[in-house]
């Protein structure tokens, strides 16, 4: 593998989002104070109502760019240039499809707020939507040069592209919000920032890949045999993810509201700052991955998945024991008093959080390695389950527990489906061997978290911790008393499970010992 490449793309990464993370909180603070919590929840709700509609995206776009792997590492030029302009072709179409359907669905708005009324009548959901969707479609006109950039591994360019962009959205949205206080002229803003971002691609690309750029190829027939193979395969799981993590939301502002939502948003913003905080360790990898994959070699590919999941535990287990340790005076101090959310919906957040998590090492060889057919009715039976579940159980719960049920409805999806079908795909078709052993593991490790978490909810509301000791001086208490539970945790792990002491031990050296080196 390219170490060096995978230091730089994840020395980026993290750079990026320790910068970014504490900008968006900034800002989203001062949004929440200056011009409410409910344009928060809009926020999310338009975020939600987008990833929607952009299933008209069919998932072609990982699917094409998995197909540039094979040929950028046998140094075919031509089929590359060729890749790219289909990529380019087709997404231009598919910005204009979800233009389209979301003005088509901007005057239906109110009938997915339930509070509608209750909306501080300075906002105008529509014109605010509309503007909202532009921003997004605009970045389908560039996403076939930040997935050339990505796909030759210099996935710190693309970061550091980015960054710049968001920097600047976010100096500009926190002017327009001391100045005008205007949930308009906020979105105005991310406009800006998705124009900066094309404007740069343009230009790094032009200089960087001018070869790819300079000629225009059209695909062999096998070639796109291939790539609508994935793509259907893709479309399915494009449906699968929007019926898990759309719905949830959509559901929450549609039946309890999006005051609400505005607050449980808070609270899964943060839990998704931490998720992709672990993520910078494993995304910028992908393609590297990929090149890895492409070289057939199943036992090498097998070392890596392991070292990686095992890297993921450790500190998925110390990161989520600690957000819920922290995460009400955090919320307090970042977004402000009184949006604190009752403790089982903190607590169920926060499994729910983990047991997603724990996908990643999964869901990362499985894109770099392509094998997305052959899950393609998971994603699928897994949205089904999670809507169902979440209608049933947001109705027959009490006002209090409602959004904990639309939650535990996808903890329940995600282990007895997505835990079940994805390892079993990676292992027969990538590693051509069985699961059984990495099920035992997987459960084993996900039950330990739920028992640390619960030793965690003992010790805040029964020792007194949580309640005696507030705001930094609670951060520091708890997220001490997280770390050493963890630290527990993890010690029992290292002496009974030989596979991850050896993998940590591998991770101490710097991947230097020789079953590490490539």
């Amino acid at each position: 593998m390219d170490k060096k490449r995978s230091v730089l793309n994840v020395s980026i990464s993290i750079i990026s989002r320790v910068s970014l993370l504490f900008a968006a909180l900034f800002v989203r603070r001062l949004l929440i104070q200056c011009i409410g919590n409910d344009v928060n929840g809009l926020d999310s709700l338009y975020t939600d109502i987008l990833g929607v509609l952009a299933v008209a995206e069919l998932g072609i776009g990982r699917a094409i760019i998995y197909s540039m792997y094979s040929p950028i590492v046998s140094g075919d030029r031509l089929k590359v240039t060729a890749l790219y302009c289909l990529y380019k072709r087709i997404y231009r179409i598919i910005g204009l499809i979800i233009l389209c359907a979301g003005l088509l669905v901007t005057p239906f708005l109110p009938l997915l707020i339930s509070d509608y009324v209750n909306l501080n009548p300075s906002i105008n959901v529509y014109l605010t939507f509309v503007l909202f969707l532009i921003s997004i479609v605009i970045s389908y006109f560039y996403s076939a040069k930040t997935a050339l950039i990505e796909a030759y591994k210099d996935n710190y360019i693309t970061t550091g592209i980015n960054t710049i962009s968001k920097l600047i959205i976010f100096a500009l949205q926190f002017t327009s919000i001391l100045l005008w206080r205007s949930f308009t002229i906020f979105i105005i803003c991310r406009i800006i920032g998705t124009l900066l971002t094309w404007f740069l691609s343009e230009i790094v690309v032009r200089q960087k890949y001018r070869d790819v750029l300079s000629a225009h190829e059209k695909l062999d027939k096998e070639t796109e045999k291939e790539i609508i193979r994935n793509v259907k395969a893709m479309f399915m799981h494009k449906i699968g993810t929007i019926m898990v993590n759309g719905v949830d939301s959509l559901i929450i502002s549609a039946f309890i509201g999006v005051v609400i939502l505005g607050k449980y948003n808070n609270y899964s913003y943060i839990a998704g700052i931490l998720s992709g905080t672990i993520a910078l360790f494993f995304s910028p990898l992908t393609s590297i991955i990929g090149h890895l994959c492409a070289s057939n070699d199943a036992v090498k590919t097998k070392r890596y998945f392991s070292f990686f999941y095992s890297m993921n535990f450790a500190l998925g287990l110390v990161f989520f024991l600690g957000y819920y340790a922290i995460i009400d005076e955090l919320v307090a101090i970042c977004f402000g008093e009184g949006l604190e959310i009752i403790k089982p919906i903190v607590f169920i957040i926060t499994l729910n959080r983990f047991t997603t998590y724990m996908r990643n090492a999964q869901l990362l060889f499985r894109n770099a390695s392509g094998t997305f057919y052959n899950d393609r009715w998971k994603p699928i039976a897994e949205g089904i389950a999670n809507l169902v579940l979440s209608l049933i159980l947001v109705n027959v719960l009490s006002d209090d527990y409602r959004i904990v049920g639309v939650i535990i409805a996808t903890v329940i999806t995600t282990l007895s489906i997505c835990h079940i079908v994805e390892p079993y795909i990676i292992f027969r078709h990538v590693f051509n061997c069985s699961p059984k052993h990495f099920y035992i593991r997987n459960y084993l490790y996900i039950a330990l978290f739920t028992a640390c978490l619960f030793l965690m909810v003992f010790i805040k509301d029964n020792v007194g911790i949580g309640s005696e000791i507030n705001g930094f001086s609670g951060i520091l208490v708890n997220g001490f008393i997280s770390v050493g539970i963890s630290a527990i945790a993890l010690g029992i792990v290292s002496v009974i499970d030989k596979e991850f002491r050896n993998n940590m031990l591998a991770l101490k050296k710097n991947l230097r010992v020789k079953e590490w080196k490539t």
